[in-house]
């Protein structure tokens, strides 16, 4: 599989304005666990979008919030080709930071390809 290097998270990979937001937060479906929630919104478009909802109450210092955002949009780069076409918004609980990097990306891997399973059988 590619690397991902020298991939960016070009503007038309994100979620950036408020209503598209607000519009998977209102029709999705989620993958959880007790550290992440991915919500999966209906919306098909050309390529999978990807946005955080990462709030302040939940990880308090920015350099630990941009740690992870770093983390799953590298993980979203790698993993892209496989994703539906479909918007995802990422959301974390607090104690998602006594996990280390590689059991933060296992999880991931293990959400995406749930969503890749249940995206097929719609």
């Amino acid at each position: 599989m590619d690397d991902g290097a020298g991939e960016s998270f070009s503007r038309r990979l994100r979620l950036t304005r408020a209503d598209e937001f607000r519009q998977i937060f209102k029709q999705n479906f989620r993958r959880s666990d007790s550290y992440m929630t991915i919500l999966v919104g209906n919306r098909q478009g050309d390529s999978p979008r990807l946005g955080f909802a990462i709030a302040r109450k939940q990880i308090p210092k920015a350099v630990q919030r941009n740690a992870l955002k770093r983390l799953f949009r590298e993980s979203f780069r790698r993993n892209r080709p496989k994703l539906p076409q479909r918007d995802m918004v990422i959301m974390v609980r607090r104690d998602i930071l006594a996990l280390d990097r590689d059991q933060i990306r296992s999880r991931l891997e293990q959400h995406w390809n749930s969503i890749i399973e249940s995206c097929d059988k719609s």
